[in-house]
């Protein structure tokens, strides 16, 4: 496994071509590794800061969603302004991927809010995507092929770090025919300046192809990290858990009282002082997506936990445009911080 990383840079630099043909040409996952130590954006975090901070409110309201790519930054955007968030946590974030323009989709979902962010990468894109963006993509070419996680606000962070969660590989042979993928889970972590106690942020994304005890694995990675980075501090964590294995029948109405039933992951978050009833409702957080759809009845696959604060007013907000129109396969999950 990968170290914790913290080098910071204004731009992640894009793999090579010559990189990436190579490592499509591989086909041994014993290669895996040896890309993953050649790729330079997989050992940075991209940082920009607000162009003009502001201070934290006594009421902190903090927004986690797996944005599907984020190829629909503007309609986000609205979402996100409508609620009032003032931290977001994003999953499946692209830049320069042809399935989502080949731009730089935190700066058009940014545009002239002032915003600033973090993001790291968690996979490196030997394709143009799953088995559907292939076909509508078939042609185009990826610009930088990067997809990651991020944090976005307006108030100022210290400390960022990348934390690796699994370096597997069992994305770089591809799955069902496409999506051929350099990396791993990660999750990234930052400490906002100016709050009331040193308090941390983490946007996570777990792994969908695996089991519970996989999950369990990676989460206890992020765990071990979050004791060297902030032992004892306040801090929360938000983001898509994957946890398949929650009912999903009449019992889901009970799956914020005894989850780790199903999903052993939260007996170590709650071990770590982590809490998750006051920060999340018994409901579905999956839906149909632009380009997807999945089985009845959904799952409740987001997530916050927190620790050192107390969440109120938790809830889920339906990811569509202005339009109605789906913008992610995830719904957006919201909750306050009060101090």
């Amino acid at each position: 496994m990968r170290s914790i990383i913290n080098c910071p840079v204004e731009t992640l630099p894009c793999p090579p071509d010559t990189l990436l043909d190579e490592a499509r040409a591989a086909q041994d996952l014993l290669a895996h590794e040896h890309f993953l130590t050649r790729v330079e954006a997989f050992r940075a975090l991209e940082i920009r800061s607000p162009k003009e901070p502001i201070a934290c409110p006594d009421r902190l309201r903090i927004a986690a969603l797996n944005s599907e790519r984020l190829k629909h930054p503007h309609a986000v955007r609205q979402i996100v302004d409508r609620e009032a968030i003032d931290i977001l946590l994003l999953s499946e974030v692209d830049v320069g991927m042809a399935r989502s323009g080949n731009g730089h989709t935190i700066h058009e979902f940014i545009g002239s809010s002032g915003e600033g962010y973090l993001y790291g990468v968690e996979f490196v894109e030997l394709d143009l995507g799953d088995a559907v963006e292939m076909r509508r993509h078939a042609g185009e070419r990826n610009a930088c092929s990067l997809h990651g996680n991020a944090i976005v606000s307006r108030m100022t962070f210290e400390h960022p770090h990348l934390i690796p969660l699994e370096e597997s590989g069992r994305w770089f042979s591809g799955f069902k025919g496409a999506q051929r993928r350099i990396g791993g889970r990660i999750a990234i972590a930052a400490r906002m300046v100016g709050g009331p106690c040193p308090m941390w942020f983490v946007s996570l994304h777990l792994e969908s192809k695996t089991d519970p005890a996989d999950r369990q694995s990676q989460v206890r990675q992020l765990l071990q990290a979050l004791d060297r980075l902030a032992p004892n501090e306040a801090c929360i964590i938000g983001g898509d858990f994957n946890t398949k294995a929650l009912p999903r029948d009449e019992g889901a109405r009970h799956v914020l009282e005894e989850p780790s039933r199903h999903e052993p992951l939260f007996a170590d978050l709650g071990a770590a002082g982590f809490s998750w009833s006051g920060a999340n409702l018994a409901l579905p957080t999956q839906r149909d997506g632009p380009s997807k759809s999945h089985p009845r009845p959904f799952a409740k696959l987001d997530w916050f936990f927190v620790r050192g604060v107390s969440a109120q007013n938790p809830r889920i907000v339906p990811s569509v445009d202005g339009q109605g129109r789906p913008i992610s396969d995830h719904e957006m999950i919201v909750m306050d911080v009060v101090f």
